[in-house]
């Protein structure tokens, strides 16, 4: 064990409990000449990991590097049940195949960043299946109704007198005893997997097990800038995309993530966040070049260098060489299904006035994504993430980010 060793892994986790156990971890496995198990779960519920599954992925990375073993448990068994965490309603349960399918391009896909020497792929089928219903009830007597009621979803489902199936209410309990069944000497997960973890702690102690410490880290927030990255809302981006798809994905994400995305999706050092971080700060040119810097690290991360040139060399092509400019502030939409256009003009401060910005538009003075536009009101989706122009040499780039113009 070295100092150096821990501050690795402590560098970028939002939380480590109990707050001493790091240390204590690195200390047992050095007393018994042996590696950490460390154990994430991830439940297959669909067929591509994103870069928001790839910073817990990181994160083991560095313990595999540092001679530990990475205990990958894929949930083909509690991905039938469904996470309820977060969840306002109960989600639709999963078939056997499906999550069997999604298993298989998981552990593909998780590849590209762990490497396979240190590595214990384990699917929680292998134990729940071959439990009796005897069994399942002698688990479930570890905890009681008004500890799942904790759970800020739980209790907020249950005030507003929402459905909650017995179902959800097995999945904690069920992703605790994984812990049990691997013997994990720390968990990784999100900060809002916090709960779960610490069931892992209950179980382990219910079996007679030393409790795992427990490590969550920040959760990365989606290319809409609001909600956490997630498959089902649309605003991901996949590991196994294609350069070109990446590059153009992080480029369309709002400036107030940019930082962040180089932090934890992209390896980046604590020097190179710092830079990121003043970059954008300065705003314009500068801060669009920060983007582009963590667009091509992030290609380079799961493709290589010249991919994440050529990716490049594509977005300009399809637009700043195609006269829609690329690297220019951004401004956030309204909130509403349909956008006034001369309204977001105005607002953006490229005309002088909504009246001014209609008597441009009906003389084909107005472009958005390359294109003149006509018409005053467009649905929202259309003109989010594109570069709207007026006239040469004003212009800003339209984003959903969830905030309002002051």
């Amino acid at each position: 064990m070295s100092k150096e060793d821990i501050q690795a892994v402590e560098s970028g986790l939002a939380e480590v409990l109990p707050g001493d156990g790091l240390a204590a971890a690195y200390e047992l496995a050095e007393r018994e000449g042996r590696p950490l198990r460390v154990k994430f779960g991830i439940d297959p519920s669909g067929d591509e990991l994103t870069i928001g599954h790839a910073v817990p992925l990181r994160k083991l990375r560095q313990f595999q590097d540092q001679g530990h073993t990475a205990v990958l448990i894929i949930g083909d068994f509690t991905g039938m049940v469904g996470d309820p965490t977060g969840k306002s309603s109960t989600r639709k349960l999963l078939s056997a195949e499906q999550t069997a399918e999604n298993s298989r391009s998981y552990v593909k896909q998780a590849l590209r960043i762990l490497r396979e020497d240190r590595l214990e792929v384990r699917r929680n089928s292998e134990w729940f299946s071959q439990m009796t219903m005897a069994e399942v009830l002698q688990l479930a007597q570890e905890l009681t109704v008004a500890q799942l009621l904790q759970r800020d979803d739980f209790a907020k489902r249950y005030a507003q007198q929402a459905p909650i199936s017995l179902v959800e209410f097995l999945y904690p309990l069920l992703q605790g005893y994984d812990s049990v069944a691997v013997q994990a000497d720390l968990e990784i997960g999100g900060t809002d997997q916090t709960f779960n973890l610490l069931i892992g702690r209950t179980m382990q102690r219910a079996f007679g097990q030393r409790e795992q410490v427990v490590l969550t880290l920040p959760l990365l927030e989606g290319l809409d800038g609001v909600n956490k990255m997630s498959k089902s809302l649309g605003n991901y981006i996949a590991v196994g995309e294609q350069p070109d798809q990446q590059f153009g994905k992080v480029m369309s994400i709002p400036d107030t993530l940019v930082e962040r995305y180089a932090a934890l999706a992209c390896a980046a050092s604590p020097e190179e966040v710092q830079r990121i971080r003043r970059e954008v700060a300065g705003g314009g040119p500068q801060a669009a070049q920060a983007k582009r810097w963590v667009a091509r690290r992030l290609v380079e991360l799961y493709h290589d260098r010249s991919a994440a040139e050529g990716a490049e060399a594509s977005f300009n092509a399809a637009f700043r060489d195609k006269g829609v400019p690329v690297d220019v502030e951004e401004f956030p939409l309204p909130d509403g299904a349909t956008v006034s256009l001369p309204e977001v003009l105005a607002l953006a401060q490229l005309v002088r006035s909504r009246s001014a910005a209609r008597q441009l538009i009906d003389q084909g003075g107005v472009r958005v994504a390359g294109a003149k536009v006509a018409a005053y009101d467009f649905p929202r989706e259309e003109l989010a993430e594109k570069v709207v122009q007026v006239g040469k040499r004003r212009s800003v780039r339209l984003v959903a980010s969830g905030r309002r113009p002051s």
